[in-house]
């Protein structure tokens, strides 16, 4: 199906059960007549959608000594991404985990910098600084945190919930907020509650492993073996990966001999000659290739090296993990995505060095040596891929995106049309990351019935369907689910149940006196006559899944002409 559209204007129709994906099956049961319909394009009795408000989102931050201003400016802006999912005409049901780029390095020993190595973080960063992870070469930077958050781990409290592979309530290290209600209690709303658990200070290492620490994350989700992360991700969630940095990816290759260039081996540090200890351009050298240069580069690519400082087609001899892990490994999430809707994409964001406006295609990513005596050169092998403020004394600086680029730039239709690469050398963030929230929100649409639904009085113009939905609990117990009913132009279950459904059938707007029945263009565009929501005041239990039985059309040219 096509999916040139805009969600503003269907995303009001979309009300649903958490965690989980609205199967609906156009099956002839009792007590409906089977029907013999127009199978010319359709051979199947059952067919299957995804309703889908629910969003999994890993936000990969880093934690080195350089990014105090970047995470307060995260946490300043942070409402401006909360607010597009949680607008009325959205209110996804959203998870935000959080993990910083630090899964060690032999440059970090894991005594003093204690990575988090994908695990998830929920702790307040007022208790943290106290554990001294806002202090960087004695230097103070708590007011990253404390200019945002007020409210310590005691005065903040995790609500346990299950999810759908541990049905038990827990505390869970993640926030949360699944239809309109918050996990996260002792705050005004999930900004405040971001603004205390975002900031993860400035005590990590300054070798980050961006995309190894993502990768750790979501393998994490998947494992029964993760206290912090097991159930995160959830089967037919949208997941959106946000990575802020300024430096390089540097995920490293842990073989024994090849992780010696970090310590004794010499040939990607700066000065082999004189220098005691390599400088992070390490992470650039062994990771990247550019061509043309010196001074102005045409281009810059991802390049496995050995640890020779050869180029290699050898993953297991590459310093640095290969971008193709990665990859490969998001990609499996996305195909599983698909296989429940073909139309779900991975979304990467990144907040990293690529120059102010970038998204637009205003400008392109500058690949340029800097004097060889320029403690830039010096310290990343290469100029800044953006500054902020004056060049001779700049506010913030960032290493140019390249390992981390390609690895974004695979999950889109065409790099070359779209960009979801966002500059972290600007005064604001809160165009970035509204930019990311809306790309999310374009990921849920309406919950067509994706089959031509029988009209069982065709003496009036407006759809009469004949539909029986079922929610269906994690150990399979099947319940009906009521019929909305209209109260004051508002769908409402009535009678104390806490579910019901509602069908969308008014094509123009005027075929009924409701003013909340339209079907949205993006149904009607595609020709189907039906669509779904669902409408809840509690949050459904973990694993739940729904299921609708509807007679299909005996006259598809008749009910569904434009199908």
């Amino acid at each position: 199906m096509s999916r040139a559209f805009s969600s503003s204007r269907f995303a009001t129709r979309l009300s649903v059960c958490a965690g989980t994906a609205l199967l609906l099956g156009a099956c002839l049961d009792h007590p409906l007549k089977p029907v013999v319909y127009d199978k010319t394009t359709e051979d199947e009795t059952t067919v299957a959608i995804a309703i889908n408000k629910d969003v999994d989102i890993l936000f990969v931050i880093d934690n080195s000594g350089s990014m105090a201003e970047e995470q307060a400016l995260l946490s300043k802006n942070f409402a401006a991404f909360i607010g597009v999912l949680e607008a009325d005409d959205v209110l996804a049901n959203y998870r935000i985990g959080i993990t910083t780029t630090d899964s060690g390095n032999p440059r970090c020993p894991a005594a003093t910098y204690k990575p988090e190595g994908g695990n998830l973080v929920l702790s307040s960063c007022l208790d943290r600084i106290d554990q001294g992870e806002f202090s960087f070469n004695s230097v103070d930077f708590s007011t990253t945190c404390s200019d945002y958050c007020t409210k310590r781990d005691q005065d903040l409290m995790v609500r346990p919930t299950a999810t759908a592979v541990d049905k038990t309530e827990a505390p869970r290290k993640w926030i949360e907020r699944i239809e309109k209600t918050s996990n996260i209690a002792g705050v005004a709303d999930n900004t405040e509650a971001f603004q205390c658990y975002g900031p993860q200070g400035v005590a990590g290492c300054g070798f980050e492993s961006h995309l190894e620490s993502m990768y750790l994350a979501l393998a994490a989700a998947q494992s029964k073996d993760s206290k912090n992360n097991y159930g995160f991700l959830r089967e037919a969630a949208i997941l959106s990966i946000v990575i802020i940095s300024d430096e390089a990816d540097c995920s490293y290759n842990p073989d024994p001999e090849i992780k010696k260039v970090f310590t004794t081996n010499k040939v990607f540090w700066n000065d082999p000659a004189v220098d005691t200890a390599p400088t992070s351009a390490l992470c650039w050298r062994a990771g990247v290739d550019c061509t043309g240069g010196p001074g102005t580069y045409t281009e810059c690519h991802a390049q496995d090296w050995d640890k020779d400082g050869k180029k290699t087609d050898d993953p297991t001899a590459a310093v640095l993990q290969p971008v193709s892990k990665y990859i490969d490994f998001v990609k499996k999430i996305e195909m599983a995505k698909q296989e429940i809707d073909g139309n779900q994409r991975v979304l990467i964001s990144l907040i990293n060095g690529v120059p102010i406006g970038y998204e637009k295609f205003d400008t392109e990513i500058p690949y340029e040596d800097l004097p060889a005596d320029d403690d830039n050169q010096i310290n990343f092998g290469i100029g800044p891929g953006c500054i902020l403020g004056d060049p001779k004394m700049p506010e913030a600086i960032a290493v140019p995106a390249v390992r981390e680029r390609e690895f974004a730039e695979a999950f889109l239709d065409d790099p070359k049309k779209e960009r979801n690469l966002y500059s972290i050398c600007q005064q604001s963030y809160a165009g970035a990351l509204e930019s990311i929230a809306t790309k999310i929100r374009d990921q849920i649409v309406p919950a067509c019935m994706p089959s031509c639904v029988r009209d069982k009085d065709r003496t009036t113009e407006v759809l009469d369907p004949n539909c029986r939905l079922i929610e269906t609990d994690i150990d399979g117990n099947e319940t009906d689910i009521v019929q909305c009913k209209e109260v004051n132009g508002e769908w409402t279950a009535g009678g104390g149940a806490t579910v019901c459904f509602a069908t969308l059938i008014d094509k123009n707007g005027k075929q009924t006196l409701s003013k909340i029945d339209n079907i949205s263009d993006y149904c009607n565009d595609e020709g189907f006559n039906l669509e779904f929501i669902l409408v809840r005041s509690a949050p459904a239990a973990a694993g739940t899944t729904i299921s609708a039985n509807c007679e299909l059309s005996d006259n598809r040219t008749l009910d569904c002409p434009n199908l």
